[in-house]
């Protein structure tokens, strides 16, 4: 794909979608690579009208993102896949392909993986003992990180057992060795104390009373960015690493940004534009 000549289109999906923050950060990027016959536009899609609705794009659309509740639609509607999107079953990526179909990825998995390392967790070897709170979709991708990160033992907690059983079985899918406890903090007491990095996947509050229990590990990222600081995070001890969910936002954004226009993400303006569309200060290193 060039920097000039046809416009270009691409948009991010979702239902409801007037929250997304993903047109100002990828509009920053397009304006900071000199993209500019780009637009990015943000389009209301529900999972039942996501298939109608990709059919229908023209040959100038290169590439969209796909939130919630779109990501399984997104996947069932290509007709290619990456090696995580067959594992999981959702993508949060379609890239046009040259025969006019599409190719379903997900940077999700990238947004995990590239947030930690811009925090210095897992540059420099295996990430050893990860405790991660929640079995939905999030955990998914965090699972198919750990697995690229080469985790050495993985603790799965959570509310609902039905769905801490299917993250499990799909840690053993991806190789991860896994266990399973309880949501009290009698149950997490142990992982508490051996875990090097907590995952919370869950929305705002439901961990809060793990508060305490898991101050002291080392590094936590915290999938929630609003309101911020969360309990988890605000109980930390002095010299925790804390990443947090517009950390994932924007690295996998950067991915996202590089697989669909083929042009190096312009980390630092797009960071910016995500900053500025956020109202946070938050550093959101990039390594």
């Amino acid at each position: 794909m060039s920097r000039a000549g046809e416009p270009r289109r691409a948009a991010v999906l979702g239902s409801p979608i007037a929250h997304s923050l993903s047109p100002a950060m990828h509009r920053a990027g397009y304006e900071a690579a000199g993209l500019v016959d780009w637009r990015y536009d943000a389009i209301e899609c529900t999972a039942e009208a996501l298939p109608a609705l990709v059919a229908g794009l023209g040959r100038e659309w290169a590439g969209l993102s796909v939130t919630m509740p779109g990501k399984a639609a997104a996947a069932a509607v290509a007709s290619g896949r990456s090696h995580r999107v067959e594992v999981l079953g959702v993508a949060n990526t379609l890239l046009r392909r040259l025969d006019g179909g599409w190719f379903a990825e997900n940077t999700d998995v990238d947004g995990v993986i590239g947030s930690l390392r811009a925090a210095g967790v897992g540059g420099s070897g295996p990430v050893e003992r990860v405790l991660v709170l929640g079995g939905g979709g999030t955990a998914a991708a965090v699972l198919a990180a750990l697995a690229e990160l080469q985790s050495r033992e993985v603790t799965l907690a959570g509310r609902r057992p039905s769905s801490v059983a299917a993250s499990a079985e799909l840690a053993r899918t991806l190789g991860l060795p896994v266990t399973t406890v309880g949501w009290t903090e009698a149950d997490l007491d142990d992982a508490a104390r051996n875990a090097t990095l907590v995952v919370s996947t869950v929305p705002a509050g439901t961990a809060d009373h793990l508060a305490a229990l898991l101050a002291g590990v080392p590094v936590l990222l915290d999938v929630v960015y609003h309101p911020w600081p969360t309990a988890l995070a605000a109980a930390g001890e002095p010299g925790r690493v804390t990443v947090t969910g517009l950390d994932m936002l924007l690295h996998q954004g950067l991915r996202q940004f590089e697989l669909i226009t083929d042009v190096p993400a312009p980390a630092a303006a797009m960071r910016d534009g995500l900053r500025g569309a956020s109202g946070s200060d938050l550093p959101l290193p990039i390594g």
